[in-house]
């Protein structure tokens, strides 16, 4: 089995994977003190939790933009025996980059792309609600093009309340109309549907930009299922796309 890990600035998220099918994800914190020893620890929980052990862990498919934990895990893959691939260089010649410098390109945004252009065709455009909202655009070769980044809803909430500690309350959550009747429908509106308009709005330019009004649109990232509460622009919401990405390229990788 493949155990896919997307280690994003905040979080990170794993997947178990037995060919293409996912049996288990999780998502813990991405902290740059862990060790690989701590990092092994807390896998071994996650694997308990559903009876597994980790040596059913054949490999470990990597995409990480914290060069001090991508060594840790790469520990974690020889101390379990197991193979270890590394998202980016080493895997350039099963991905396809047409950015101005593609190895400024980010790991999970490279998986994105191959993910979209493999599971739902291309052109396609991906959203990806994280620490950073990303937008990564597939044109109809199957290959990335570039696309936008903004701040995150969690960064946007977090300067919001360095100002205001007093909407550190607010739930993150979309509200049932824009006009919000109080503080917390007013923030709620600010943060989540105006993330969700910034998308709307630069999902639209880009099409127009490709000449592909039909180019399919994927959210995913940890809070794609709540602003895709507040929009129509998404055709999909897969909030496991840059795992299954991630898996992919390391499927491609083993037929080289």
């Amino acid at each position: 089995m493949v155990l896919a890990v997307d280690m994003g600035n905040t979080q990170t998220a794993l997947g178990l994977f037995d060919g293409e099918a996912l049996i288990h994800s999780w998502r813990m914190p991405t902290d740059r003190t862990f060790t690989k020893d701590e990092i092994n620890v807390r896998l071994q929980g996650y694997f308990r939790m559903y009876g597994r052990d980790l040596s059913c862990v054949d490999a470990i498919a990597f995409a990480g933009v914290v060069p001090q934990l991508t060594r840790e895990w790469e520990g974690v893959a020889k101390q379990l025996g197991s193979a270890f691939l590394a998202i980016g260089r080493d895997t350039a010649a099963v991905t396809s980059v047409k950015a101005d410098n593609p190895l400024e390109v980010g790991a999970d945004r490279i998986a994105n792309a191959v993910a979209a252009a493999t599971f739902y065709g291309s052109p396609s455009i991906v959203v990806d609600f994280g620490t950073a909202t990303n937008i990564d655009v597939v044109d109809d070769s199957g290959s990335y093009i570039g696309g936008a980044i903004a701040p995150g809803i969690r960064i946007s909430m977090d300067a919001l309340v360095a100002r205001a500690a007093q909407l550190a309350s607010v739930p993150m959550e979309a509200p049932g109309r824009v006009i919000g009747r109080n503080t917390i429908e007013a923030v709620q509106n600010g943060i989540v549907v105006g993330t969700a308009c910034m998308a709307e709005g630069l999902v639209h330019r880009i099409k127009a930009e490709l000449g592909a009004p039909d180019a399919c649109v994927i959210a995913t990232g940890g809070l794609a299922s709540i602003v895709a509460q507040s929009t129509d622009a998404f055709d999909v919401v897969d909030p496991l796309l840059t795992l299954r990405g991630i898996c992919e390229i390391n499927r491609r990788m083993q037929q080289q």
